[in-house]
């Protein structure tokens, strides 16, 4: 979020480098997104109340797995399997604990 015009260049050599600084908000604002995202799963660690704590996260990665969905549609499908996938498995076993 914060290095996109300077390290991001060195980690995404294939993107142009001509369209980094273009790029920066876009690259901030997913950044912050993503940032939200985890700090609403690190949070529902914390909750105290189990069924909350569940709700919470289920909530998250619910979200976080919606992106990947729509991040494999719109963009590659490469994002399912690095985004989707780790979610949709969280949201398998947080739902098979809660039921069994």
């Amino acid at each position: 979020m914060f290095a996109w015009t300077t390290k991001a260049k060195k980690v995404f050599r294939s993107f142009p480098e001509d369209l980094f600084e273009p790029t920066k908000t876009l690259a901030a604002n997913q950044g912050l997104y993503n940032g939200f995202l985890a700090a609403g799963l690190i949070w529902s660690l914390f909750i105290q109340n189990a069924e909350w704590q569940i709700y919470v996260a289920l909530f998250f990665l619910g979200c976080v797995a919606v992106a990947g969905l729509y991040g494999a549609l719109t963009a590659s499908k490469k994002i399912l399997i690095v985004q989707g996938l780790p979610a949709i498995l969280g949201l398998g076993l947080l739902l098979i604990h809660q039921f069994l």
